[in-house]
Order: structure tokens, then C-alpha cells, then sequence
């Protein structure tokens, strides 16, 4: 079973694209919504985190402070470095753990981090959702109520596209001017060609 790393820039528009692969009966892990799931249900991470970051990382409740740990680490590379070498083992854990239970004719792995955690090391190819830079912070300042600023501070941590092409197999183009369920149809297409020569 083929192992496909799907990643883009904040805003570009990955997580419409693997709905679409989804569509098309291709299982997608999400890493991003695990690892989000995972720091607020594992103990011994949240302690970990609490240890690095402080008591204000989490509520009462025991639910993570996203907004306190997103100022620290978003203005920090060193932290946001430390944040991931905290989350990024766990959520490794939770892929082998549910790839091995999947039997659609290939899977998919969401990661935003997939070529800065290399972890599109572990996968057979890699896919990249782009869009033009205008367009990605428009989009993320209507869904997460952010301004430009903290956009673009958020963007700053993660390699820019080009960074991303010189690693990725495949690209998609999420501009809203070409048609994404055709890209993603085509390239479904394709990757079962592959799969049917590596049989």
C-alpha cells in the first residue's frame, strides 16, 4: 500500500483536497487534527508541555491553551521547534498505528509540517497543495479571525512554496481558477498507475 504525504502552506486549501481523495475511497490520516487531539488525551505529553511552556498550556479543564502556546511558538523558532519535538513522536505512533488497519488502494497523510518534520521521509511520494500568497492569507484571516500580521507570522515558520516544490512529486494548483476535482482526479488516476507497476 502506497504511503502519499499531502502537505501546503497555511491557507492553501490541503485539507479541501483530501475531502476530495476521500471521495474517491482513499483513507486520509490527518496529523495535524491528531496531533491537536492527542495533546489534549495523552498525560504524558500534557506534562511535558506544561513542564516547557508553563500551567497557563492548558485550562482548568485540562483542554490545551492554543491561543497561549500559538503566541509563544509563532513569534519563536527555538520553541516552536521544542513544541514539535514533544508532538511529532506521538502522532508517528498514532500513523503506524491506524495505517496498519487501512485497505483503501493507497492512503494519504495531511501534514502541514510533512517536509519541515521530514517526516515525507516515511512516505513513497508527496503531494503539494499551492495557491497564490494573497489568496492563502484572505483565506486564513476569515477562517481563524487573525489579521494579516499574525498570518504571515504563522507563514514565516514553515517553508514557502518553492522550498516545498523542490520536495514534493506532485503538485495542485488551489487558485480558484482551475478546477481542483479535476487535478485531484487526475492524479488519483495516476497514482493507481503507479500502484498497478509496483504490484
Amino acid at each position: 500500500m502506497l504511503k502519499i504525504g499531502i502537505t501546503g502552506g497555511i491557507g492553501s486549501g490541503k485539507s479541501t483536497v483530501c475531502k476530495l481523495f476521500e471521495l474517491l475511497g482513499i483513507s486520509v490520516f490527518y496529523a495535524d487534527d491528531i496531533a491537536k487531539n492527542i495533546m489534549n488525551a495523552d498525560s504524558e505529553l500534557k506534562e511535558s508541555v506544561i513542564k516547557e511552556f508553563g500551567l497557563n498550556s492548558y485550562s482548568e479543564a485540562g483542554l490545551l491553551n492554543r491561543k497561549y502556546i500559538a503566541d509563544i511558538v509563532f513569534k519563536s523558532t527555538e520553541r516552536l521547534a521544542v513544541l514539535n519535538s514533544l508532538v511529532h513522536p506521538a502522532v508517528f505512533r498514532a500513523f503506524a498505528t491506524w495505517h496498519s488497519s487501512q485497505n483503501s488502494p493507497y492512503i494519504i497523510k495531511e501534514a502541514a509540517l510533512l517536509f519541515e518534520s521530514e517526516s515525507y521521509k516515511t512516505c513513497d511520494y508527496s503531494i503539494l497543495v499551492e495557491a497564490p500568497l494573497d489568496l492563502k492569507v484572505k483565506r486564513v484571516m476569515e477562517r481563524d479571525q487573525l489579521t494579516a500580521l499574525e498570518v504571515e507570522l504563522r507563514m514565516a515558520k514553515q517553508f514557502t512554496d518553492e522550498q516545498k516544490r523542490k520536495l514534493a512529486n506532485f503538485t495542485l494548483l488551489n487558485d480558484e481558477k482551475h478546477l481542483l476535482i479535476t487535478q485531484v482526479l487526475d492524479l488519483h488516476q495516476h497514482i493507481l498507475s503507479l500502484l498497478s507497476t509496483t504490484k
